[in-house]
């Protein structure tokens, strides 16, 4: 069985949004890209490598980084 990416965006919320985990655990809500790679600072990864397609780090539900509502 494969693992999950480590990076989950889940689909956006009906209030806006969209929950972010990292390794588990809950982060934060997203209103968009920004935010995202903010939280991903946080969890110790450099904003400036982040690829938003890359598969192996972030799995996104729901839509891919160009969907927020």
């Amino acid at each position: 069985m494969a693992a999950h990416p480590p990076v989950i965006v889940h689909p956006p919320s009906v209030t806006g949004g969209r929950r972010v985990t990292v390794r588990g655990a809950i982060v934060g809500l997203a209103f968009g890209v920004a935010d995202l790679l903010e939280f991903l600072r946080r969890a110790g990864l450099d904003p400036d490598e982040v690829v938003l397609d890359d598969a192996e780090l972030i799995e996104w539900r729901g839509g891919g980084p160009d969907v927020w509502t």
